[in-house]
């Protein structure tokens, strides 16, 4: 093999490792950002992990909303129908955040504890996350719990 054959040969080998390379990076920064969406009855099957970073979706359930006068931490349960999971946030919540309205929250299990990172609240009376909207509907079903037609409001 003549001198620049080899040196091509050589340029494309190291062109070749260092896009293997690069895509490995991108990959495994991907993984370590993507968090997947669980309800409390999921949770506490063991679906989402030990320590693993994750969404939680459901209901504030109604009465569970707790902060102590002058803190920002606050404590609530997050329900689905089925389970309740007991939810630890710090920080500001969103204006539109209530007891028995939707919300997300993403973070991970501490000691039985869903300890969040950032809480979304549902953000109008039509609209929520599809995933939790279909996580909801079969709970539901479950359930038999009556569906509002669309256009009337629930109280």
């Amino acid at each position: 093999m003549n001198p620049q054959r080899r040196r091509r040969l050589l340029l494309v080998l190291v062109l070749v490792l260092a896009s293997g390379l690069a895509t490995a990076l991108v990959a495994m920064a991907l993984q370590r950002n993507v968090a997947y969406l669980y309800t409390p009855a999921e949770v506490l099957r063991g679906e989402a992990g030990e320590r693993a970073r994750f969404r939680l979706g459901g209901m504030v359930e109604k009465g569970s909303f707790e902060r102590p006068a002058g803190s920002m931490e606050a404590s609530f349960r997050v329900t689905d129908g089925d389970a309740q999971l007991p939810v630890r946030y710090t920080g500001i919540l969103p204006d539109l955040f209530r007891e028995g309205q939707a919300v997300v929250a993403t973070g991970r299990m501490e000691g039985g504890v869903f300890v969040a990172e950032n809480v979304l609240a549902k953000h109008d009376e039509t609209y929520m996350p599809k995933e939790v909207a279909d996580k909801m509907g079969v709970a539901h079903q479950k359930h038999e719990v009556p569906v509002p037609a669309p256009g009337t409001e629930q109280q």
